[in-house]
């Protein structure tokens, strides 16, 4: 599992790569965790457009990065999940804590 992260201003945008459960969730974890601590962003957005797979680790992914940017007064976005996902994430309560919006074809 790979993550790219950009920031611009008081956005960044976690690039989420290939697979996200247990055995890939704290490196992933860890390196926006460090990003987030060093740019203090306002708005975080999760970017799950390239990930192949994905369990539970995903959403402890979201919830906690969610609660680590409400310690910094900031927002979660997630963007790019099939609507497969969309539904776990919504049963899972993670509507309520962030946007989900799932991936458009073009």
């Amino acid at each position: 599992m790979n993550v790219t992260i950009e920031t611009s201003g008081n956005l960044m945008i976690a690039y989420l790569i290939g697979e996200l459960d247990h055995h890939t969730a704290e490196d992933i974890r860890n390196k926006i965790d460090n990003a987030i601590s060093y740019k203090k962003p306002n708005h975080l957005i999760l970017d799950f457009k390239n990930i192949t797979f994905m369990d539970s680790s995903g959403i402890g992914l979201v919830m906690g990065r969610y609660r680590l940017m409400q310690n910094h007064r900031g927002s979660v976005e997630i963007r790019n999940v099939t609507s497969q996902t969309k539904k776990i994430m919504e049963l899972a309560g993670l509507g309520r804590i962030a946007v989900i919006n799932e991936f458009k074809e073009k």
